[in-house]
């Protein structure tokens, strides 16, 4: 799960992500078992292994050489599975430093730092943090806390500052219950996966 600076939680999460979150890992490519730090507890917590292996089998080769864009990135995770799996960089966005120091721990445990670019943001307010020099990304997660109607800010802030080309991939991890916002011109959802009460969406950019 992805922080904001306040304690957020995710109803209905069942237990069987709860014990997965226990071990987090890197699930593929050349860091594949690489034990990752993340904070137990409701505060920040991180996507489940099945989920996050699942995402990345449908990105499959739309990883390698890719710019990574990882928003509300808690602990880090989707990011670093990225980078693992051959992504060029990454930047990693987070409003806590909690969560911006697991992300400084865990790139320092995978050795990935000279790939990396983290910073202290709220991103519900805008992403003025990023400039033109770091567009376009051709990757974007974005794992907000469920239930505060973040995604559709976080997807205005996104096409505000034109981070996305014609080829980048949007992939959202939000509740079920949370349905994408319509309306959006700047994205087409492409695909969507359930997991239990987790919803993933795979949006491409219509710009």
């Amino acid at each position: 799960m992805r922080s904001t600076g306040q304690q957020a939680t995710r109803p209905g999460k069942d237990r069987v992500d709860q014990e997965e979150t226990l071990n987090l890992r890197v699930i593929g490519g050349k860091l594949r078992g690489r034990k990752l730090s993340h904070l137990p507890g409701n505060s920040i917590r991180p996507t489940a292994d099945r989920i996050r292996e699942s995402i990345f089998n449908i990105l499959s080769d739309r990883v390698r050489d890719a710019r990574v864009l990882d928003l509300f990135a808690g602990s880090g995770s989707l990011g670093i599975e990225a980078l693992s799996r051959g992504a060029a960089s990454a930047v990693f966005i987070d409003s806590t430093p909690l969560a911006l120091s697991i992300i400084e721990r865990n790139l320092e445990i995978c050795r990935l730092g000279d790939r990396a670019r983290v910073i202290r943001w709220d991103i519900v307010r805008n992403l003025n943090c990023l400039g033109q020099s770091d567009a376009p990304f051709e990757l974007i997660f974005l794992d907000p806390p469920y239930g505060k109607d973040f995604v559709q800010r976080a997807l205005s802030h996104v096409q505000r500052r034109h981070l996305c080309s014609p080829t980048t991939c949007v992939v959202i991890e939000h509740a079920a219950t949370e349905p994408i916002p319509t309306g959006m011109s700047a994205y087409k959802i492409e695909d969507q996966r359930k997991y239990g009460k987790t919803l993933v969406s795979f949006l491409s950019s219509m710009l």
